[in-house]
């Protein structure tokens, strides 16, 4: 493994550990495997924990002075180190745990290259931080392509809504416009910002705080980002500290759309400013956040 990646790349680095996270989850899904429990209805799995170690091993034989953070291990390394990988071994976990394949395993360097493999579509999407593309099944690479042409929207429609009353994903879902114009859709998992970034979605909203350092989040940010994606808050602010929430849209058109429907959904609302944060702190997953995690999205 050392000899294979120490000299690759970022971008290389994360897709194979990505990969073999995949490979973890793929193996082990239709299982009966024992829940571990986290709290507020969150779990992990087997399989959570054991994608995360091959994850790991990955990173450890290549870059064995960087940091990580890791969904289910946590810090490894010091927290405020230069390089520090972000690790989501299974996004969608109760997806899985019913026999849905309908999940995500995401590594991102911060603020660097990112990867996110789809266990059961054979698919690895990737960036080196300014280029995305996606490797099928062991195909030439090929570009990511946004596109708003499907008209298909994912809303993150997890509790506790941080936004709320002036914002809820569920409220969006019943906007006149939204209707007209777009098809909803609900993954439960990231997979759905990697689908934006490739064409297969229009757009992925969901509410939140500071998304850019999440495990969850970051390796989709940087995917659509690379792409030529429009990704703002849903205050239509940037990413950072004091953000809140996420949408990625596949072109201006279709982020302006939607900002004017979370515009008009929010007024008469308890809105808080632009930078301001609500008064309870989530990750966009439903769970009640700590910085750089997420404890749910399962």
């Amino acid at each position: 493994m050392s000899n294979s990646y120490a000299r690759s790349g970022d971008a290389a680095v994360a897709a194979a550990g990505a990969q073999a996270g995949a490979d973890v989850v793929r193996a082990l899904y239709g299982r009966r495997l024992d829940r571990i429990d986290k709290g507020a209805g969150d779990f992990a799995t087997a399989a959570d924990v054991e994608a995360e170690e091959a994850i790991l091993g990955v990173l450890r034989a290549a870059r064995p002075d960087d940091a990580v953070l890791g969904e289910e291990g946590g810090q490894h390394g010091a927290a405020d180190a230069a390089r520090q990988w972000l690790v989501d071994p299974l996004c969608g976990t109760l997806n899985y745990a019913v026999g849905t394949m309908l999940v995500a395993v995401n590594v991102a360097l911060r603020d660097g290259a990112a990867a996110v493999a789809d266990p059961f579509g054979g698919e690895v999407f990737v960036t080196d931080g300014k280029t995305a593309w996606v490797r099928r099944d062991g195909a030439d690479d090929a570009p990511l392509t946004p596109t708003a042409a499907t008209r298909l929207v994912d809303v993150n429609l997890d509790r506790p809504f941080p936004s709320a009353p002036g914002f809820r994903g569920v409220d969006l879902l019943a906007h006149p416009e939204f209707v007209e114009r777009f098809r909803p859709r609900v993954v439960s998992t990231t997979l759905a910002l990697a689908w934006v970034a490739a064409g297969k979605r229009a757009a992925y909203v969901t509410d939140g705080g500071d998304l850019s350092t999440s495990v969850h989040f970051a390796a989709g940010i940087a995917l659509c980002r690379a792409a030529g994606c429009v990704v703002t808050g849903i205050d239509g602010a940037p990413l950072g500290e004091g953000g809140r929430g996420l949408v990625a849209a596949a072109d201006d058109e279709t982020h302006r759309l939607l900002m004017a429907m979370i515009h008009s959904r929010s007024q008469g609302g308890d809105r808080t400013g632009p930078r301001g944060g609500p008064a309870r702190t989530t990750d966009g997953s439903g769970e009640l956040s700590r910085p750089g995690t997420l404890g749910s999205l399962s």
